[in-house]
């Protein structure tokens, strides 16, 4: 099973959202929250799998909140919000979010979204994901911290992955362009996030941006 907290201020949207996820025999809603404050006490108490997180709450916004809950190893976090190129979705990056999707989403997208993030396979909606990552490059704003020597302890073909991660291709993606296994691509990708100290694959991407891998 999927355990999944909702963060979510507006309460029929957050309803909703628990009715849908409910519905899928492989995911269990075991908590809600109305703020990013609940949001963080909620994934502290439950240690759920991932935490659906609407980046405008009160109390405490959900790019602060999603900040708090991977910094803390706590879960997965999948940034829902209302439009798919907006400040609050970089930083929601920047944070360590695992993903992103937007709020008129379908039901199935959304199921598809939260197992998409559980597997490990962060970058959700490729397509999306991909003008968000550009956009989020093309940006003046830069995360100060980011240092390319932090990438000396990648080999050769991780640095590959590495570069592909940060065009939003998939595994299967990956694969296909250095003419590799699925799986040893899903390996490399695994293995360059546990140099890197980094939870997802989305956090990679953003590192790839900034560093012009």
């Amino acid at each position: 099973m999927i355990r999944v907290v909702v963060a979510e201020d507006q309460s029929a949207v957050r309803a909703g959202l628990v009715l849908i996820l409910g519905s899928a025999p492989d995911i269990e809603v075991v908590g809600e929250a109305a703020d990013g404050e609940q949001a963080v006490r909620q994934a502290r108490l439950l240690r759920p799998d991932l935490v659906l997180m609407d980046v405008q709450m009160p109390r405490l916004d959900g790019v602060s909140a999603t900040r708090q809950v991977v910094a803390e190893r706590l879960a997965d976090v999948l940034v829902l919000t209302t439009f798919d190129l907006d400040q609050y979705v970089f930083g929601a990056l920047r944070a360590g979010a695992a993903g992103f999707l937007l709020k008129n989403a379908e039901a199935r997208d959304l199921l598809t979204a939260v197992r998409t993030v559980a597997r490990g396979e962060g970058i959700v909606a490729p397509a999306v994901t991909r003008r968000l990552i550009a956009e989020f490059a093309a940006s003046p704003v830069r995360d100060p911290s980011a240092d390319a020597a932090v990438l000396d302890t990648l080999t050769r073909r991780e640095r590959e992955v590495l570069s592909c991660l940060g065009e939003g291709l998939s595994n299967a993606e990956i694969a296909a362009r250095l003419d590799m296994a699925e799986a040893t691509a899903k390996t490399h990708a695994s293995r360059l996030l546990g140099k890197l100290e980094m939870r997802n694959r989305v956090q990679a991407a953003v590192l790839a941006q900034e560093l012009g891998v």
